[in-house]
């Protein structure tokens, strides 16, 4: 179960994991449902289309306070705790609120920098391009 204190235009996750992200990709558009959203965000700036779901202890209250802010004309904001402990923000696109077996639920979609903080293989580029630096080791003095 995931806690969740609400500002003016924020949901914070106050307890529990660090929400985890489903990218929605044109690679992946025949895959569901979850894929209309992307056609929702259009402007000047890329940006990949993400998609959570949070287990909470009053769905519908959450919603209605997206709707609130949206029909304000305010942008809502989903902020969290990365991995690394790490105060980020992503606007919400999309939400609904469901109930389930286990509870409540808030399904968001949510509009994420194009940079996966998840992708490892940028990390293993970055070492493997040392390799390359021939002589470089007859250069050091001691």
């Amino acid at each position: 179960m995931v806690s969740f204190f609400i500002m003016n235009n924020k949901i914070t996750v106050i307890e529990g994991p660090t929400p985890e992200f489903q990218i929605i990709s044109n690679t992946n558009a025949m895959e569901g449902s979850l894929n209309w959203v992307g056609s929702v965000l259009e402007g000047p700036f890329l940006y990949d289309t993400a998609f959570t779901n949070l287990r909470t202890f009053d769905s519908q209250k959450l919603m209605d306070r997206c709707l609130e802010n949206w029909q304000a004309r305010q942008t809502m904001y989903l902020e969290y705790r990365d991995r690394l402990g790490l105060r980020r923000e992503d606007p919400i696109i999309a939400a609904r609120a469901v109930t389930v077996e286990e509870g409540d639920m808030l399904l968001l979609w949510v509009r994420r920098e194009l940079v996966d903080e998840d992708d490892e293989s940028d990390e293993s580029d970055n070492f493997d391009r040392f390799d390359d630096l021939d002589g470089f080791d007859d250069d050091i003095p001691f």
